[in-house]
Protein backbone atom coordinates (compact mmCIF):
# COMPACT_ATOMS: atom_id res chain seq x y z
CA UNK A 1 0.00 0.00 0.00
CA UNK A 2 2.49 2.30 0.40
CA UNK A 3 4.53 1.91 -2.33
CA UNK A 4 1.01 3.07 -4.49
CA UNK A 5 0.70 5.33 -2.46
CA UNK A 6 4.27 6.57 -3.52
CA UNK A 7 3.71 6.20 -6.99
CA UNK A 8 0.37 8.37 -6.71
CA UNK A 9 2.35 10.87 -4.91
CA UNK A 10 4.94 10.80 -7.72
CA UNK A 11 1.95 10.98 -10.76
CA UNK A 12 0.29 13.14 -9.40
CA UNK A 13 3.70 15.63 -8.63
CA UNK A 14 4.26 15.29 -12.26
CA UNK A 15 1.06 16.40 -13.26
CA UNK A 16 1.18 18.91 -10.97
CA UNK A 17 4.57 20.41 -12.85
CA UNK A 18 3.58 19.62 -16.20
CA UNK A 19 0.35 22.20 -15.55
CA UNK A 20 2.79 24.60 -13.73
CA UNK A 21 5.27 24.80 -16.60
CA UNK A 22 2.21 25.07 -19.17
CA UNK A 23 0.90 28.02 -16.93
CA UNK A 24 4.44 30.02 -17.66
CA UNK A 25 4.02 29.60 -21.46
CA UNK A 26 4.33 26.90 -24.83
CA UNK A 27 7.62 25.38 -24.72
CA UNK A 28 9.88 27.48 -27.76
CA UNK A 29 10.01 25.28 -30.81
CA UNK A 30 13.68 25.82 -30.64
CA UNK A 31 13.86 24.00 -27.18
CA UNK A 32 14.89 20.44 -26.90
CA UNK A 33 17.54 18.07 -27.13
CA UNK A 34 20.43 19.14 -30.14
CA UNK A 35 20.86 16.07 -31.11
CA UNK A 36 17.44 15.01 -31.96
CA UNK A 37 15.49 17.37 -35.00
CA UNK A 38 11.71 16.96 -33.80
CA UNK A 39 9.49 17.88 -36.93
CA UNK A 40 5.59 17.17 -38.11
CA UNK A 41 3.26 16.67 -41.01
CA UNK A 42 -0.96 15.14 -40.95
CA UNK A 43 -1.83 12.66 -43.55
CA UNK A 44 -5.24 11.51 -44.62
CA UNK A 45 -4.24 7.95 -43.07
CA UNK A 46 -7.88 7.09 -43.35
CA UNK A 47 -10.91 7.80 -45.09
CA UNK A 48 -11.33 8.08 -48.75
CA UNK A 49 -7.86 9.46 -49.14
CA UNK A 50 -6.16 7.18 -47.58
CA UNK A 51 -4.74 5.76 -51.05
CA UNK A 52 -2.73 8.81 -51.30
CA UNK A 53 -1.74 9.70 -47.67
CA UNK A 54 -0.23 6.14 -46.72
CA UNK A 55 2.54 5.99 -49.71
CA UNK A 56 3.08 9.80 -49.34
CA UNK A 57 3.87 9.15 -45.39
CA UNK A 58 5.82 5.95 -46.58
CA UNK A 59 7.87 7.77 -49.45
CA UNK A 60 9.00 10.50 -46.81
CA UNK A 61 9.86 8.30 -44.23
CA UNK A 62 11.78 5.63 -45.93
CA UNK A 63 13.73 9.00 -46.90
CA UNK A 64 14.09 10.26 -43.11
CA UNK A 65 15.11 6.62 -42.10
CA UNK A 66 17.33 6.51 -44.65
CA UNK A 67 18.79 9.43 -43.34
CA UNK A 68 19.15 8.33 -39.43
CA UNK A 69 20.82 5.42 -40.95
CA UNK A 70 23.62 7.24 -42.20
CA UNK A 71 24.01 9.37 -39.16
CA UNK A 72 21.15 11.54 -39.37
CA UNK A 73 21.75 15.82 -40.80
CA UNK A 74 25.06 16.90 -39.60
CA UNK A 75 24.71 14.29 -36.57
CA UNK A 76 21.41 15.01 -35.81
CA UNK A 77 18.14 12.10 -35.62
CA UNK A 78 15.29 12.98 -36.98
CA UNK A 79 12.24 12.34 -34.98
CA UNK A 80 9.52 12.75 -37.92
CA UNK A 81 6.10 12.93 -35.79
CA UNK A 82 3.16 11.99 -37.91
CA UNK A 83 -0.62 12.04 -37.18
CA UNK A 84 -3.73 11.17 -39.02
CA UNK A 85 -6.36 14.39 -40.00
CA UNK A 86 -8.51 12.39 -42.04
CA UNK A 87 -8.58 14.58 -44.41
CA UNK A 88 -10.59 16.93 -42.42
CA UNK A 89 -9.68 20.58 -41.72
CA UNK A 90 -11.02 21.18 -38.07
CA UNK A 91 -8.85 17.74 -37.34
CA UNK A 92 -5.97 19.00 -38.79
CA UNK A 93 -6.17 22.70 -36.60
CA UNK A 94 -6.48 20.35 -33.23
CA UNK A 95 -3.40 18.17 -34.82
CA UNK A 96 -1.15 21.39 -35.32
CA UNK A 97 -1.78 22.59 -31.76
CA UNK A 98 -0.93 19.41 -30.46
CA UNK A 99 2.42 18.89 -32.72
CA UNK A 100 3.46 22.42 -32.31
CA UNK A 101 2.37 23.02 -28.40
CA UNK A 102 2.80 19.25 -26.53
CA UNK A 103 5.47 17.75 -29.21
CA UNK A 104 7.31 20.61 -29.77
CA UNK A 105 8.43 20.38 -33.59
CA UNK A 106 10.37 23.42 -35.47
CA UNK A 107 8.65 23.05 -38.52
CA UNK A 108 5.71 20.67 -40.41
CA UNK A 109 7.69 19.21 -43.17
CA UNK A 110 5.99 17.09 -45.78
CA UNK A 111 2.75 16.99 -45.25
CA UNK A 112 -0.47 17.01 -46.98
CA UNK A 113 -3.37 18.68 -48.12
CA UNK A 114 -4.57 21.97 -49.32
CA UNK A 115 -7.53 23.06 -47.39
CA UNK A 116 -6.31 20.94 -44.24
CA UNK A 117 -2.90 22.60 -44.43
CA UNK A 118 -4.21 26.19 -44.76
CA UNK A 119 -6.60 26.21 -41.74
CA UNK A 120 -3.78 25.79 -39.82
CA UNK A 121 -2.15 28.79 -41.05
CA UNK A 122 -3.07 31.32 -38.42
CA UNK A 123 -1.86 29.50 -35.76
CA UNK A 124 1.25 27.76 -37.11
CA UNK A 125 2.76 30.27 -39.02
CA UNK A 126 1.28 33.61 -37.61
CA UNK A 127 1.08 32.67 -33.94
CA UNK A 128 3.65 30.46 -33.32
CA UNK A 129 5.99 31.32 -36.52
CA UNK A 130 6.47 27.56 -36.89
CA UNK A 131 7.59 26.98 -40.97
CA UNK A 132 5.57 24.81 -42.99
CA UNK A 133 7.95 23.21 -45.68
CA UNK A 134 7.47 21.06 -48.98
CA UNK A 135 3.41 20.66 -48.30
CA UNK A 136 1.90 18.60 -51.40
CA UNK A 137 -0.94 21.25 -51.95
CA UNK A 138 -1.53 24.83 -52.20
CA UNK A 139 -2.63 27.37 -54.51
CA UNK A 140 -1.92 30.77 -55.88
CA UNK A 141 -2.36 32.68 -52.80
CA UNK A 142 -0.17 30.85 -51.13
CA UNK A 143 3.10 32.06 -52.56
CA UNK A 144 1.61 35.26 -54.20
CA UNK A 145 2.53 37.25 -52.37
CA UNK A 146 5.14 35.26 -50.39
CA UNK A 147 4.18 34.46 -46.76
CA UNK A 148 6.53 34.11 -43.78
CA UNK A 149 7.64 31.10 -43.06
CA UNK A 150 5.71 28.82 -45.87
CA UNK A 151 7.55 27.43 -48.57
CA UNK A 152 6.54 25.21 -51.51
CA UNK A 153 7.84 22.63 -54.44
CA UNK A 154 4.83 21.46 -55.85
CA UNK A 155 4.16 23.25 -59.04
CA UNK A 156 0.86 25.37 -58.74
CA UNK A 157 -2.30 22.91 -60.19
CA UNK A 158 -3.06 26.44 -62.17
CA UNK A 159 0.88 26.05 -64.18
CA UNK A 160 0.01 22.34 -64.80
CA UNK A 161 -2.79 23.58 -66.23
CA UNK A 162 -1.18 26.44 -68.02
CA UNK A 163 1.46 23.39 -69.57
CA UNK A 164 -1.34 21.36 -70.45
CA UNK A 165 -2.78 23.76 -72.84
CA UNK A 166 0.33 24.57 -74.48
CA UNK A 167 0.96 20.84 -75.11
CA UNK A 168 -1.72 19.74 -76.65
CA UNK A 169 -1.74 22.79 -79.04
CA UNK A 170 1.77 22.35 -79.64
CA UNK A 171 0.51 18.59 -80.52
CA UNK A 172 -1.58 19.91 -83.41
CA UNK A 173 -4.93 19.67 -81.33
CA UNK A 174 -7.37 22.16 -82.79
CA UNK A 175 -10.43 21.23 -80.81
CA UNK A 176 -9.76 20.17 -77.04
CA UNK A 177 -12.34 18.73 -74.62
CA UNK A 178 -11.45 19.33 -71.51
CA UNK A 179 -13.66 16.99 -68.96
CA UNK A 180 -13.46 17.63 -65.53
CA UNK A 181 -14.96 16.83 -61.74
CA UNK A 182 -17.22 19.41 -60.87
CA UNK A 183 -16.09 20.61 -57.19
CA UNK A 184 -14.41 24.18 -57.56
CA UNK A 185 -10.84 22.79 -57.03
CA UNK A 186 -11.15 21.31 -60.11
CA UNK A 187 -13.45 23.44 -62.10
CA UNK A 188 -10.94 26.30 -61.34
CA UNK A 189 -7.71 24.56 -62.96
CA UNK A 190 -10.26 23.39 -65.63
CA UNK A 191 -10.11 27.13 -66.64
CA UNK A 192 -6.51 27.65 -67.22
CA UNK A 193 -6.38 25.22 -70.24
CA UNK A 194 -8.57 26.90 -72.34
CA UNK A 195 -6.66 30.68 -72.33
CA UNK A 196 -3.35 29.02 -72.47
CA UNK A 197 -4.25 27.02 -75.42
CA UNK A 198 -5.30 30.13 -77.53
CA UNK A 199 -2.29 31.70 -76.12
CA UNK A 200 -0.33 29.22 -78.38
CA UNK A 201 -2.65 29.22 -81.17
CA UNK A 202 -5.79 31.91 -81.29
CA UNK A 203 -7.43 29.54 -83.41
CA UNK A 204 -7.64 26.42 -81.13
CA UNK A 205 -11.37 25.75 -79.72
CA UNK A 206 -11.63 24.36 -76.01
CA UNK A 207 -14.79 23.38 -74.33
CA UNK A 208 -15.55 22.12 -70.96
CA UNK A 209 -17.79 19.25 -69.87
CA UNK A 210 -18.08 19.00 -66.25
CA UNK A 211 -18.85 15.21 -64.76
CA UNK A 212 -20.66 15.13 -60.57
CA UNK A 213 -16.89 14.06 -58.62
CA UNK A 214 -16.45 10.42 -58.20
CA UNK A 215 -18.60 9.56 -61.37
CA UNK A 216 -18.30 5.33 -61.89
CA UNK A 217 -20.21 5.03 -64.54
CA UNK A 218 -19.18 7.02 -67.55
CA UNK A 219 -20.54 5.63 -70.38
CA UNK A 220 -23.18 8.71 -70.47
CA UNK A 221 -19.75 10.90 -70.27
CA UNK A 222 -17.77 9.30 -73.07
CA UNK A 223 -21.18 9.71 -74.93
CA UNK A 224 -20.63 13.03 -74.75
CA UNK A 225 -16.89 13.10 -75.67
CA UNK A 226 -18.21 10.99 -78.56
CA UNK A 227 -20.27 13.45 -79.56
CA UNK A 228 -18.00 16.30 -79.78
CA UNK A 229 -15.40 14.77 -81.58
CA UNK A 230 -12.36 16.43 -80.33
CA UNK A 231 -8.76 16.32 -81.55
CA UNK A 232 -7.71 15.92 -77.79
CA UNK A 233 -9.20 15.51 -74.65
CA UNK A 234 -7.71 16.73 -71.36
CA UNK A 235 -8.54 15.21 -67.82
CA UNK A 236 -8.80 17.18 -64.64
CA UNK A 237 -10.03 14.09 -62.32
CA UNK A 238 -8.96 11.51 -59.92
CA UNK A 239 -7.04 8.74 -60.71
CA UNK A 240 -9.83 6.05 -60.57
CA UNK A 241 -12.15 8.40 -62.69
CA UNK A 242 -9.41 8.21 -65.15
CA UNK A 243 -9.03 4.99 -65.48
CA UNK A 244 -13.61 5.02 -65.41
CA UNK A 245 -12.78 7.26 -68.58
CA UNK A 246 -10.18 5.53 -70.45
CA UNK A 247 -12.36 2.07 -70.35
CA UNK A 248 -15.51 3.84 -71.26
CA UNK A 249 -13.73 5.35 -73.91
CA UNK A 250 -12.01 2.09 -75.38
CA UNK A 251 -15.70 0.30 -75.30
CA UNK A 252 -17.50 3.24 -77.55
CA UNK A 253 -14.13 3.32 -79.96
CA UNK A 254 -13.02 7.13 -78.82
CA UNK A 255 -9.72 7.49 -79.83
CA UNK A 256 -8.48 10.88 -79.31
CA UNK A 257 -5.68 11.60 -77.31
CA UNK A 258 -5.73 11.88 -73.78
CA UNK A 259 -4.18 14.35 -71.06
CA UNK A 260 -4.02 14.69 -67.76
CA UNK A 261 -2.45 16.59 -65.07
CA UNK A 262 -0.10 15.24 -62.13
CA UNK A 263 -3.10 13.30 -60.31
CA UNK A 264 -3.73 11.22 -63.43
CA UNK A 265 -0.66 10.21 -63.45
CA UNK A 266 -0.29 7.49 -60.55
CA UNK A 267 -0.03 3.59 -60.48
CA UNK A 268 -3.85 3.47 -59.43
CA UNK A 269 -4.87 4.65 -62.84
CA UNK A 270 -2.70 1.81 -64.71
CA UNK A 271 -4.05 -0.74 -62.31
CA UNK A 272 -7.75 -0.08 -62.40
CA UNK A 273 -7.49 1.27 -66.55
CA UNK A 274 -5.30 -1.73 -67.22
CA UNK A 275 -4.81 -1.67 -71.03
CA UNK A 276 -7.06 1.38 -71.51
CA UNK A 277 -4.38 3.61 -70.54
CA UNK A 278 -1.71 2.50 -73.20
CA UNK A 279 -0.24 5.99 -74.78
CA UNK A 280 -1.95 8.49 -71.99
CA UNK A 281 0.09 11.23 -71.48
CA UNK A 282 0.00 13.34 -68.44
CA UNK A 283 2.34 16.11 -66.47
CA UNK A 284 3.94 14.78 -63.03
CA UNK A 285 6.33 16.78 -60.21
CA UNK A 286 8.96 14.38 -60.39
CA UNK A 287 10.57 11.87 -63.19
CA UNK A 288 9.03 8.48 -63.01
CA UNK A 289 9.94 5.51 -60.50
CA UNK A 290 10.35 3.26 -63.37
CA UNK A 291 13.54 5.32 -65.01
CA UNK A 292 16.84 4.44 -64.77
CA UNK A 293 19.15 6.80 -63.02
CA UNK A 294 21.42 6.66 -59.59
CA UNK A 295 18.10 9.03 -58.10
CA UNK A 296 15.46 6.69 -58.94
CA UNK A 297 17.40 3.61 -58.18
CA UNK A 298 18.56 5.51 -54.67
CA UNK A 299 14.64 5.39 -53.97
CA UNK A 300 13.25 2.24 -55.49
CA UNK A 301 16.61 0.25 -52.78
CA UNK A 302 15.43 2.20 -49.22
CA UNK A 303 11.52 1.92 -50.63
CA UNK A 304 12.08 -1.90 -50.32
CA UNK A 305 14.20 -1.48 -47.36
CA UNK A 306 12.18 0.75 -45.00
CA UNK A 307 8.87 0.43 -46.85
CA UNK A 308 8.01 -3.09 -47.93
CA UNK A 309 4.69 -3.05 -48.06
CA UNK A 310 4.79 0.51 -49.71
CA UNK A 311 5.00 0.48 -53.60
CA UNK A 312 8.23 2.74 -55.61
CA UNK A 313 5.62 4.98 -57.10
CA UNK A 314 4.51 8.20 -57.99
CA UNK A 315 3.03 9.14 -54.45
CA UNK A 316 5.60 7.54 -52.59
CA UNK A 317 8.24 9.64 -54.49
CA UNK A 318 6.32 12.87 -53.86
CA UNK A 319 7.00 12.29 -50.06
CA UNK A 320 10.53 11.13 -50.98
CA UNK A 321 11.19 14.09 -52.67
CA UNK A 322 9.65 16.94 -50.07
CA UNK A 323 11.74 14.76 -47.00
CA UNK A 324 14.74 15.11 -49.34
CA UNK A 325 14.84 18.60 -50.23
CA UNK A 326 14.27 19.36 -46.31
CA UNK A 327 17.27 17.40 -45.47
CA UNK A 328 19.19 18.41 -48.12
CA UNK A 329 18.42 22.74 -47.04
CA UNK A 330 18.62 21.72 -43.17
CA UNK A 331 22.56 20.50 -43.30
CA UNK A 332 23.63 23.35 -44.35
CA UNK A 333 22.52 25.19 -40.91
CA UNK A 334 25.54 26.15 -38.85
CA UNK A 335 24.27 25.47 -35.41
CA UNK A 336 21.01 24.97 -33.60
CA UNK A 337 18.17 23.71 -36.28
CA UNK A 338 15.11 26.20 -34.96
CA UNK A 339 12.15 27.04 -36.34
CA UNK A 340 14.15 30.38 -37.16
CA UNK A 341 17.72 28.78 -38.56
CA UNK A 342 15.24 26.60 -40.94
CA UNK A 343 12.73 29.70 -42.47
CA UNK A 344 16.40 31.84 -42.91
CA UNK A 345 18.22 28.21 -44.83
CA UNK A 346 14.82 28.35 -47.01
CA UNK A 347 15.17 32.07 -47.72
CA UNK A 348 18.37 31.66 -48.90
CA UNK A 349 17.85 28.11 -50.69
CA UNK A 350 19.62 27.85 -54.13
CA UNK A 351 20.27 24.90 -56.85
CA UNK A 352 19.21 22.38 -54.21
CA UNK A 353 18.70 19.23 -56.41
CA UNK A 354 16.72 15.87 -54.98
CA UNK A 355 18.14 13.91 -58.23
CA UNK A 356 14.12 13.10 -58.34
CA UNK A 357 12.45 16.52 -58.95
CA UNK A 358 13.46 19.95 -60.67
CA UNK A 359 15.90 21.89 -59.41
CA UNK A 360 14.45 24.26 -56.70
CA UNK A 361 15.58 27.50 -56.16
CA UNK A 362 13.94 30.30 -53.43
CA UNK A 363 14.44 33.70 -51.98
CA UNK A 364 13.08 36.52 -50.03
CA UNK A 365 10.35 37.07 -52.20
CA UNK A 366 10.25 33.34 -53.95
CA UNK A 367 8.68 30.99 -51.53
CA UNK A 368 7.43 28.44 -54.17
CA UNK A 369 11.04 26.34 -54.99
CA UNK A 370 10.42 26.08 -58.90
CA UNK A 371 7.29 26.38 -61.70
CA UNK A 372 9.15 23.08 -63.29
CA UNK A 373 7.00 19.90 -64.50
CA UNK A 374 7.69 16.45 -66.21
CA UNK A 375 6.06 14.69 -69.18
CA UNK A 376 5.38 11.17 -68.94
CA UNK A 377 3.58 8.63 -71.15
CA UNK A 378 2.21 5.20 -70.81
CA UNK A 379 3.99 3.28 -72.72
CA UNK A 380 3.79 -1.01 -72.46
CA UNK A 381 1.88 -0.66 -69.22
CA UNK A 382 4.32 1.53 -67.42
CA UNK A 383 4.93 5.58 -67.10
CA UNK A 384 8.17 6.96 -69.01
CA UNK A 385 9.61 9.97 -68.52
CA UNK A 386 9.59 12.13 -72.03
CA UNK A 387 12.63 14.60 -72.26
CA UNK A 388 13.63 16.57 -68.85
CA UNK A 389 11.55 19.04 -66.72
CA UNK A 390 10.49 22.18 -68.38
CA UNK A 391 8.92 25.01 -67.48
CA UNK A 392 5.37 26.02 -68.33
CA UNK A 393 4.12 28.97 -70.16
CA UNK A 394 3.42 31.78 -67.48
CA UNK A 395 -0.24 32.45 -67.04
CA UNK A 396 -2.17 35.71 -67.81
Amino acid sequence: MRRRATRTFIAALAAMLALAANACGTKSPSAGDDKVIKIGAWYPLTGALASFGIPERAGADAYFKSVNARGGINGRTIDWVVKDNANDPQQTVQIARRLVDQDGVVAIVATNGTSQTQATFPFVLEQKKVPVLNTLGGDASWYEPARDGLFGLQTLYEDQAAALGDWVTRDGAKKVLVVHSDPAAFVNVAKVIGPAARKTDPSVRVKRLSVKYQTTDYSPVISKVKAAKPDAVVLILTAAETASHLKEARLQGVTAPVYGYAPVAAQATLTLGGRATEGLKALQLVKSPNDDDPAIKEFRTAMQKYERGQPADFITLWGWEAAKAFVEIAKTIDGPVTSESLTRAYRTARHVDTGVGPVLNYGAGRHLGTRDLQKVVVRNGRWESQGDFFTPPTRD
